[in-house]
């Protein structure tokens, strides 16, 4: 029930942010005026008044309480200075105007409450996002746009109701060891993957310090998740590594293959040699992943995504997004800007999406510094 409310004041607020809410008191307003000219026009012999019943109800998904009680009590009034008019009042047997105040009457009792509902439920969830958004900042952690040696760009959304924070993640770091990237989904919903994100991130951005190599890393990621995660969630995860100014170290965990992107535009699919099972299901096999290194040239971008990119589906006939042939003129070039480059990236999935997406996005653009300029400011 819960849930289902919050969708109903989610909807309600897009509403407002349209053609309604644009509307405001002047909806109702122009009903009742038109109500009142058709009704004069018409004559004595026809009565039109009941008709202004629709402003309250306009009223109620319009404006504030305040104002639908001011909508119902002038609508009332009008009603009032009408029924002379009309010669309503002149009728032997008031059942008729009884009958038509009574049902004014309970229209306008609803309408107000609604909207008093719909403008306390509109207020929480104003709230709830605004709580949502710092929990993002605390979790998340947005990197500045340079982190050591590598530029960055990164959008994140969440497809949760009433909430910006879901179970993707990412983290970019400056370490001794170089810049370290972590990106990742939980394979789980609700509160539950926001928990497993935030173990994931918290071993992440202590062992991203602290070992030597991706795979120690990693190793000690999954412990944390086998050892604080009871829900069974697994985490599919893909690690960088900026070490080098001609290439980069990536580590293979059941994720998204990144994308290196040429200042061309040509597209190449950096596949793992050694693809391994996502985090949390390391001990159901033996071994563990190999590493692997992919140079990268100036102006070259590596793009990072979770799967809800690959897997947004079109409306029309239903493909998935194709990332790898759409992402080369989008993001060309665009080393020093990154920022432009993933929100045309953002937007051109928008599109393919039909403007909504049904899943969490993750979109990480990664660009070494030239290493003339790593020292810059």
């Amino acid at each position: 029930m819960k849930r289902a409310w919050s969708r109903f004041i989610g909807v309600l607020q897009r509403m407002e942010g349209l053609y309604l809410s644009r509307m405001g008191i002047s909806l109702p307003l122009a009903v009742i005026g038109l109500v009142v000219l058709s009704d004069l026009l018409a004559g004595r012999d026809h009565y039109l008044t009941p008709g202004i019943v629709v402003a309250p109800s306009l009223a109620a998904i319009t404006v504030k309480w305040r104002g639908t009680l001011l909508v119902c009590l002038l609508g009332a009034g009008v009603q009032g200075a009408l029924a002379p008019y009309d010669g309503a009042v002149d009728i032997p047997d008031h059942d008729v105007i009884f009958g038509q105040l009574f049902a004014y009457g309970i229209v306008s009792v609803f309408s107000v409450y609604i909207s008093w509902r719909r403008e306390t439920g509109a207020r929480a969830f104003t709230a709830i996002t605004s709580v949502a958004e710092a929990a993002q900042q605390a979790l998340m952690q947005t990197p500045a746009p340079r982190v050591g040696s590598v530029r960055l760009a990164v959008r994140y959304v969440s497809a949760a109701d009433a909430a910006q924070i879901g179970g993707d993640l990412y983290s970019v770091l400056e370490t001794p060891h170089g810049v370290r990237a972590l990106i990742g989904d939980v394979r789980g919903k609700g509160l539950a993957a926001v928990q497993t994100s935030a173990v994931v991130l918290g071993a992440f951005r202590e062992a991203a310090y602290d070992e030597g190599g991706l795979d120690c890393v990693a190793e000690r990621i999954d412990l944390s998740v086998r050892r604080h995660v009871t829900t069974g969630d697994f985490i599919t995860a893909l690690f960088a590594q900026f070490d080098r100014p001609d290439s980069v170290e990536l580590l293979h965990y059941g994720h998204v293959a990144p994308l290196r992107v040429s200042p061309d535009g040509s597209v190449e699919t950096l596949d793992p040699a050694d693809p391994w099972v996502p985090l949390g299901l390391a001990d159901m096999v033996a071994g563990g992943p190999t590493s692997w290194r992919a140079p990268l040239l100036p102006g070259d971008v590596l793009v990072l995504c979770t799967d809800g990119v690959i897997e947004a589906r079109s409306p029309v006939d239903h493909s998935f997004y194709p990332l790898a042939e759409r992402v080369g003129p989008l993001v060309a070039g665009s080393a020093p800007e990154l920022d432009a480059a993933v929100e045309r990236v953002y937007a051109d999935l928008l599109r393919h999406a039909g403007g909504s997406l049904s899943d969490d996005v993750v979109l990480l653009l990664l660009a070494p510094v030239p290493h003339r300029l790593v020292g810059a400011a």
